[in-house]
């Protein structure tokens, strides 16, 4: 009797030592992978109908959530928008109230830069890794290297874009994606769904 209870014993401490170390694991991988500014991302992926965890990879490489990080190119604020990028996107989807001297504001970048993001997966058929390629390289570039038949469009073949800088980003947001994607729950979730993130 009383060994049948000590077994009982042990399978119920097991059990907790186990979901304590799953909830420890999350808890760590919450706090090596963290999203922040989370009510400004969940807001605009809402807006455009994106997961959350998509927006925040993409922040997570752009800047790794600093406003005010200043890009050689000209692109500016959380999500690293070009002006031109932006007063497109606040004309096409007529952002009431909205304007280019607000885009270093955190809010307002992400809205922007998740509408930007929107319309590029609508060029690309919803394909992601064109999309990200092409927000970080230029539709222009992408379509040539398609075009041409530089690079097939494929997460696996992604070092063959002629940019090392674009194939490392589409890599690195696909991995902090993949990440999110284990860490946090949304009921959102991107139109099609994310390929397997390649090893970096």
């Amino acid at each position: 009797m009383k060994s049948r209870q000590k077994k009982r014993w042990f399978a119920l401490v097991l059990l907790l030592l186990v979901l304590l170390l799953f909830y420890r694991s999350q808890w760590l991988g919450r706090l090596i992978y963290p999203i922040l500014y989370r009510e400004e991302i969940e807001q605009a992926a809402a807006e455009a109908q994106l997961d959350p965890r998509l927006i925040a990879a993409v922040i997570r490489v752009e800047t790794n959530y600093r406003p005010s990080a200043e890009s050689g190119k000209g692109a500016v604020g959380i999500m690293q928008v070009m002006p031109l990028t932006a007063k497109s996107i606040l004309q096409e989807r007529r952002f009431e109230g909205l304007t280019l001297q607000e885009m270093e504001q955190p809010e307002v970048n992400i809205r922007v830069g998740t509408a930007y993001l929107s319309t590029l997966l609508r060029m690309y058929n919803q394909d992601l890794v064109k999309a990200l390629a092409s927000y970080n390289a230029g539709p222009g570039n992408v379509n040539e290297w398609l075009e041409n038949g530089v690079w097939d469009g494929r997460l696996e073949s992604a070092d063959r874009i002629p940019f090392w800088e674009t194939s490392r980003y589409v890599r690195m947001v696909m991995y902090y994606y993949h990440k999110y994607q284990e860490l946090y729950d949304y009921a959102e979730q991107q139109p099609e769904e994310a390929p397997e993130a390649a090893s970096l």
